[in-house]
């Protein structure tokens, strides 16, 4: 009896200890992905990502750099897009995007990445689930996952996302984020996420990252080359296009079009320009980085916004548009978009 007894009081406490084992709540995962956080002086992730925001479906691939506290290296490369990579750097001098097919950069005073999500930083996913009180939590035999709000300053279209951790190392492995309809339009796959004590702040210098990438296609810039191929917005916001000028350059053509409207805007595109190794320059943006919808960073500056993508630099600029608006109109141009 006595025997039986134990036997049963034994497996009373091993189901106990299971069971609470099993049933971790959203207080003890946060405590833990926060202690992670803690603890690493560094980690590299690569990543994929599809965004679906335009009218196709884009795919590219992210590699990432983070060195405590405040370096961040991204690295992101659009599979459609064959004329190189787009840096994101962060270190004490402030915030550069770095385009080094044409030796090019943005310099921000920016608070980026604290200011907004960003679906494939550990650290941005973090402060997301800890900023939402009302983020919902779940746990599969698999996965912890989180439900939380977005903080995209200049979309608010993209209001939610899932954010999947894995249970066994409590490293990030996916994230989706939803419009309002919750439509899967982001999607974030970890291919590798590993810790690294190794990155030093000499691998967040802008010189060293322009020198890091000598295989990169420069674009082609002949002199009096003209653009080939002129791109319209299909997305106006109900402007229409009222005059266009190409307009002869020392370095060939700039195309000026003057949308009128009760959202008018300005839109000027002429063959990009790459600079000599020797005459790399940063330019200088007294506001924040943002990403367009083919996964191209352009730099936003009060009611310009500025961007290169194909061998094409673009400027567009506005009175009456948003950031938001001014976004959703730089995204809407495409080369399905060409007359």
């Amino acid at each position: 009896m006595q025997r039986r007894f134990l036997i049963l009081l034994v497996a009373l406490f091993t189901i106990s200890l299971l069971a609470a084992c099993g049933s971790q709540s959203k207080e003890d995962v946060v405590k833990k992905l926060e202690k992670q956080a803690e603890e690493m002086s560094g980690y590299k992730a690569e990543a994929n990502m599809k965004m679906r925001t335009g009218k196709d479906e884009q795919q590219y691939q992210i590699q990432v750099w983070h060195k405590k506290d405040d370096y961040y290296r991204v690295k992101l490369q659009n599979d459609q897009d064959e004329k190189g990579s787009q840096i994101i750097l962060k270190n004490d001098s402030g915030v550069y995007v770095l385009t080094p097919a044409l030796n090019k950069s943005f310099k921000f005073q920016s608070e980026w990445p604290q200011n907004t999500s960003q679906p494939y930083l550990y650290t941005s996913l973090l402060k997301d689930i800890k900023s939402d009180s009302e983020s919902e939590f779940t746990a599969d035999e698999n996965y912890f996952v989180f439900k939380t709000k977005t903080n995209y300053q200049n979309n608010k279209t993209l209001p939610y996302q899932e954010i999947y951790f894995d249970k066994k190392s409590y490293q990030p492995v996916m994230v989706k984020v939803f419009d309002q309809d919750m439509n899967a339009l982001v999607e974030v796959q970890f291919a590798n996420f590993a810790k690294d004590d190794k990155l030093k702040k000499e691998d967040f210098d802008v010189d060293k990252n322009m020198a890091m990438a000598p295989t990169e296609a420069p674009v082609a810039n002949m002199e009096g080359e003209e653009l080939t191929q002129v791109l319209y917005p299909e997305e106006t916001l109900g402007a229409e296009l009222a005059d266009e000028v190409a307009v002869k350059t020392d370095d060939g053509q700039r195309i000026i079009m003057n949308y009128s409207g009760d959202k008018s805007f300005t839109l000027i595109q002429e063959k990009a320009e790459v600079q000599a190794a020797s005459a790399q320059y940063s330019v200088p943006v007294n506001g924040d980085p943002v990403q367009l919808d083919d996964g191209v960073i352009g730099a936003m500056e009060h009611n310009r916004l500025e961007w290169s993508s194909n061998g094409t630099t673009y400027q567009l600029a506005s009175d009456e548009l948003t950031e938001a608006e001014m976004v959703n109109v730089a995204s809407s141009i495409n080369n399905s978009a060409a007359k």
